[in-house]
């Protein structure tokens, strides 16, 4: 697929980059349940004139810098979800970031719900989510993760299923 590059910020980047470095999993969901969680290489899906963009890591995988800049604790036990939210007018068209309404189911694989506040960034021209929670030991976590642009009353629904290890 030819795709038009996006500029985000250097959190963005640091998130793409600490992507590559994380192990993922996926499975079928339950009957009712948010869509499959993506393969580790699809961090984004596409919704017709929208692509929702996530991804998370553990946040002392982040530069100390970046860290404090956004107010984010850096431990292994600590996890980081962002989400994006991009718009196209046409499919060669440069994609830009929208507002949105993201929420966020969070639990491990034990049915515990994790704690995850999703809050709103901008840099820039750049626009996204992130929330954190904490993990203990080696967890697996599943996000399921619905986003709602701006205007539109339909949530698109996608799920992140990844395996943390705070040692």
């Amino acid at each position: 697929m030819n795709r038009t590059k996006w500029k985000g910020s250097s959190l963005v980047g640091s998130l793409m980059l600490g992507a590559a470095m994380l192990l993922g999993g996926c499975s079928d969901a339950p009957e009712g349940r948010a869509p499959p969680a993506q393969e580790l290489s699809e961090t984004f899906r596409e919704f017709g004139n929208y692509e929702v963009h996530f991804n998370a890591l553990r946040t002392d995988t982040l530069t100390p810098d970046i860290a404090r800049s956004y107010g984010i604790q850096r431990a292994a036990n600590r996890i980081l979800l962002n989400v994006t939210l991009l718009h196209k007018d046409a499919d060669q068209a440069p994609r830009k970031p929208v507002n949105a309404t993201v929420q966020v189911d969070a639990y491990n694989l034990n049915g515990q719900l994790k704690n995850l506040e999703m809050r709103r960034i901008a840099e820039g021209e750049a626009i996204y989510y992130i929330g954190e929670t904490s993990i203990a030991g080696s967890e697996i976590l599943v996000f399921d993760i619905k986003v709602t642009p701006e205007g539109e009353s339909q949530p698109l629904e996608v799920k992140l299923k990844r395996e943390f290890d705070a040692s």
